[in-house]
């Protein structure tokens, strides 16, 4: 895909072996000639990509980070019970499962006939074909990857630590921001990387549930390799993506390798921050 994308278009398809840089200029503003010229509108598509894709990453942490409290504290046949239905969407389709948000969202589906029949709405409402409803399946797909790592975190946080906040004088949001979200913190960092990544790239949940009026970055990519014909830019397009995701990920290894140094070790850490929040 490197190799790829620096090298020129085919005029009919696949590449010629020549140096090429325009693929990258075309996205971020240096190609102006015959063939390929800088237009904005990749930036903007690949800047909506990134930002639904860390709106996904925050509406699964809000949704997923109380769950996985509750179900931590559930009896463990309760618990092992919420942990299947957790996992149990991985057993359907998931084109299966996004037609049934179709079906939803469309303006003769259920969401809007119910609206209609409580006398809520007296016209179909526009949900399907927009981002809030790329962003539904976004979130739809993606809670389980958000809810595993958060709670393998929480399951192994030290009640104690919690105690001894309370017992050393700090109150409930003192000691959650103090002990608890630091201890958390390598399960949400986790999670967020898990959804991220694929949610970035993501295009079957634009192309069904955003039709032709959401463009994100992966539908972009599929076109130029399926329709266009064009690998060289969607390859360009594809390394943009990594840059990405490597980006993030080199400021999150960064991050874990700080905290790693201030802190022996998680029990400790949480003594350390239990007294703290009480002072």
């Amino acid at each position: 895909m490197a190799v790829f994308s620096l090298l020129e278009p085919g005029l009919y398809g696949g590449v010629v072996w020549n140096f090429y840089a325009d693929n990258f200029g075309r996205i971020l503003g240096w190609a102006n000639g015959p063939i390929e010229q800088f237009d904005p509108v990749y930036l903007s598509i690949l800047m909506r990509s990134l930002r639904m894709a860390l709106l996904t990453v925050a509406f699964c942490l809000l949704i997923c980070y109380p769950v996985a409290f509750w179900v931590s504290r559930l009896p463990a046949r309760q618990r092992n019970f919420f942990l299947f239905l957790i996992t149990l969407p991985f057993f359907a389709s998931l084109i299966v499962r996004l037609y049934a948000w179709v079906l939803i969202l469309r303006p003769s589906g259920f969401l809007n006939m119910a609206l209609s029949s409580l006398g809520l709405t007296d016209a179909p409402v526009d949900l399907i074909y927009t981002e809030a409803a790329v962003m539904i399946g976004l979130v739809y797909i993606m809670v389980p990857f958000m809810f595993m790592p958060l709670y393998a975190s929480i399951e192994k946080l030290d009640r104690q630590l919690i105690d001894a906040s309370y017992d050393l004088g700090a109150g409930r949001i003192t000691t959650f921001f103090r002990v608890t979200l630091p201890l958390t913190m390598p399960g949400i960092m986790g999670g967020s990387i898990l959804v991220f990544i694929p949610s970035l790239g993501n295009f079957i949940v634009p192309s069904l549930l955003g039709g032709a009026k959401v463009m994100m970055i992966g539908n972009l990519v599929e076109q130029q390799f399926l329709d266009a014909r064009n690998w060289p830019f969607g390859a360009a397009l594809s390394m943009l993506i990594m840059a990405a995701v490597l980006g993030l990920l080199l400021l999150y290894l960064r991050g874990i390798k700080k905290r790693t140094g201030e802190a022996t070790s998680p029990r400790r850490q949480g003594v350390v921050d239990a007294r703290e929040a009480a002072a």
